[in-house]
């Protein structure tokens, strides 16, 4: 028998974590099962930790001691068989550590951006196209986005080592070292509650030095920093400027770092960038002039963190196909709905202009469309463009995106230019995660799904799981409730939610309200504190770890967010009981604003989202009741097992005084069978009775669900579970 697949903290040889003893994890080949397993770990020629032959068949360990900064660390597994036989020793994994001291944060902040009074922009330089990005874009936009900043600084080094890059940024970067890219990393740093919490990367950079006179250039885009967002389209949520903290060292000594040494310049060919409105390039700016000083600013860094998650990566590509539609638009079919960017190659000449705008579907009439994404009318930028305007240079013209990312199927063109010989491609973009999940039958519907769910999920894991790529983009918590399970099965996502936890955490209010959206991505508001609290939605820092405990058995995700759990259901009980009625129900949640089952057919999720939700809010009072009774146990919090359980016994009689006429559901909602079910809020003889009622509603239904967000994703199971598996 031998260990395969080993992981640290979930991930591949990651470099630049900072969990001082790390989780370290494994999968077995051969042999029927493990019995016992040896961990040796070695940092430079010294052994470590070496855990000495255990008994035990769980495939993971924590290492046995504590690690400190920039330190690496190889180590390997032996497995025992069910036959207590020593197999081979694995291949060896590493792990690097970050800088885990604030002392040990040497550069810099530098603000590339000159003042608008410096005369220093776009405007300072004739030789840009007159007919500005901006009124390619929309001639009505009232403050342009501004160009993306290059910066650069040469430096001498006296001899090679080993070399590590410590960077992150205010917006996104993309670094070069003589003039290759650093790591495979888009869109980073990746999205987070920047004021509170900015991760950085560690890359090993040996190979990419020289001995003598080195270069460095960095490009600065918006990102989700200050880009248009989803939810109400504001801009600049975390800030209006972009930042750089540049850290190189070699052999642990900084040979370069962000001063007011380097240069910048907004001259460069992408003249604007937003996360969600595309990019504008012209790409006769090639040669980068009007350099000036950068500004130092002082941001600090003691929010500076190890993002102990996986990069979000390029992964699979799609070749485009030029088609005419009824109304004789040229259109670009990719063949796939994903989210990602775009590439290109055409012949043109200088000026010529290309106008991609994304969109996922075609109409009725086979016409390319934007507007199923177009519902809230962000008048700020004018809807969600997804578009990229392109103004060539002489000659072969090669484009992809760096600073964008978008859902779609399609490209609507607008150009003169011929287009026999261009080469489109799109590239989905997503957090590194291996597929798991595999599903195939007989019916080619049911693969469909299946497929379709997969790329659902890669189009919505990019850094944090999201509602959808393109309109809303919103890291919403009652997605990742109902999602988690399904998720942790198709992909290897454990880093991305995890990470997502985090941000839940760094977001919940005094009061214990979870926001409904981590991080936040709109400007906070009297209705955005009003819905944060929603059940359902609040209870997902509750479910999702515990969905993850369940799976990987790593008690620790139970730990890391049991003060968060604990604060959202104080909140729950503070709302029990407040309605007065005959009969009391002390523990009947019958007040407040919940977004309920959302979602029906048939219901207006928004009329009854301004209503009390009791039955669905009670519901979940009582399951998160129970979840947590269990979450105490297994931390060992007996006191806290004995409060939760007594608490969820009595929401449940709260539920039923609600929901039920002698413990029998009276309703033609298939969610109200479903939850009481799957929540377990009846007695056996009353579940059996509710599923076949159940079942009945969906006889009726002609076989349709009439489920919302809450329940579709138990019902089947529900069914299946009393045998109405038709």
């Amino acid at each position: 028998m031998k260990a395969i697949r080993l992981r640290t903290e979930y991930m591949e040889n990651p470099i630049g974590i900072d969990i001082r003893r790390p989780y370290l994890s494994w999968n077995c080949s051969d042999g029927k099962k493990q019995t016992a397993y040896e961990v040796e770990a070695v940092c430079g020629n010294q052994v470590i930790w070496d855990s000495g032959k255990v008994a035990d068949d769980r495939m993971n360990a924590l290492l046995g001691v504590e690690t400190g900064s920039r330190q690496r660390v190889s180590w390997r597994v032996r497995l025992w068989d069910e036959e207590d036989r020593a197999g081979d020793w694995s291949e060896e994994a590493f792990f690097e550590m970050g800088l885990l001291e604030r002392e040990e944060f040497m550069a810099k902040w530098i603000d590339p951006e000159p003042d608008e009074a410096s005369g220093v922009g776009p405007a300072a330089f004739p030789e840009a196209d007159p007919e500005t990005a901006s009124e390619a874009l929309q001639k009505a936009e009232p403050q342009p986005h501004k160009p993306a900043s290059y910066l650069r600084k040469s430096f001498y080094l006296e001899e090679k080592g080993v070399a590590r890059l410590y960077i992150t940024c205010h917006g996104l970067y993309e670094a070069y070292l003589n003039g290759k890219r650093v790591g495979d990393f888009v869109l980073a740093p990746g999205t987070s509650t920047y004021d509170k919490r900015l991760f950085y990367q560690t890359y090993d950079v040996t190979e990419l030095l020289a001995e003598g006179e080195n270069h460095v250039r960095v490009i600065l885009g918006d990102g989700w920093y200050r880009s248009c967002s989803g939810v109400d389209g504001d801009r600049n949520l975390y800030g209006e400027d972009v930042a750089l903290y540049f850290q190189l060292e070699v052999d642990g000594r900084a040979v370069c770092v962000s001063d007011e040494s380097w240069e910048a310049s907004q001259n460069g060919p992408i003249r604007e960038n937003d996360m969600q409105q595309g990019e504008v390039v012209d790409a006769r700016l090639e040669e980068i002039g009007g350099y000036h000083e950068v500004k130092l600013a002082e941001f600090g860094v003691e929010n500076l963190s190890c993002s102990n998650c996986v990069p979000i990566v390029e992964a699979e590509r799609f070749a485009g196909k030029i088609i005419k539609t009824p109304n004789g638009e040229t259109v670009i079919d990719y063949g796939q709905n994903l989210a990602g960017y775009v590439e290109f190659t055409v012949n043109a000449h200088a000026g010529d202009r290309i106008v991609l705008t994304h969109g996922e579907s075609l109409d009725e009439n086979g016409n390319f469309t934007a507007e199923n994404f177009q519902d809230r009318k962000r008048h700020k930028e004018g809807g969600t463009r997804q578009q990229v305007v392109y103004i060539c240079k002489e000659g072969e013209n090669h484009y992809k995106s760096r600073f964008t990312i978008w859902g779609f199927r399609y490209a609507k063109v607008e150009t003169d230019v011929d287009l026999s010989d261009a080469a489109f491609t799109s590239i989905a973009v997503y957090s590194r995660m291996e597929q798991l999940g595999r599903f195939e039958c007989s019916d080619e519907a049911v693969n469909k799904l299946v497929e379709n769910s997969i790329w659902s999920q890669k189009s919505n894991f990019c850094d944090v799981p999201t509602d959808c790529p393109t309109r809303e983009r919103a890291a919403w918590t009652g997605d990742m409730g109902v999602f988690a399970q399904t998720g942790i099965y198709l992909e290897d996502c454990y880093p991305v939610i995890r990470k997502w936890l985090g941000e839940c955490r760094l977001n919940q209010y005094e009061d214990g309200k979870v926001a409904n959206i981590a991080p936040r991505n709109n400007n906070p508001s009297f209705f955005t504190k009003l819905l944060a609290g929603s059940v359902g939605w609040g209870d997902a820092c509750i479910i999702v770890p515990y969905v993850l405990y369940k799976r990987y058995g790593d008690a620790r995700i139970l730990e890391e967010n049991y003060d968060m759990m604990r604060r959202w259901f104080g909140y729950l009980e503070s709302r029990a009981g407040k309605k007065e009625q005959q009969g009391g129900m002390d523990y009947a949640i019958e007040t407040g604003v919940d977004y309920g089952e959302w979602c029906e057919p048939d219901v207006e999720s928004t009329s009854a989202m301004g209503k009390p939700q009791g039955k669905v809010a009670t519901a979940y009072f009582a399951r998160s009741g129970q979840m947590l009774a269990e979450i105490a146990g297994i931390l060992g919090k007996k006191e806290d097992v004995v409060r939760y359980k007594e608490i969820c016994e009595k929401a449940k009689g709260a539920f039923r005084h609600l929901a039920t006429k002698n413990g029998r559901i009276h309703s033609d909602r298939q969610a109200e069978y479903v939850r009481a079910i799957s929540f377990d809020l009846l007695d056996k003889e009353e579940k059996r009775q509710a599923a076949a009622d159940l079942n009945e509603l969906v006889v009726k239904n002609d076989y349709h669900l009439n489920t919302g967000f809450l329940s579709t994703p138990f019902l089947c199971g529900v069914l299946a579970e009393y045998g109405y598996v038709e």
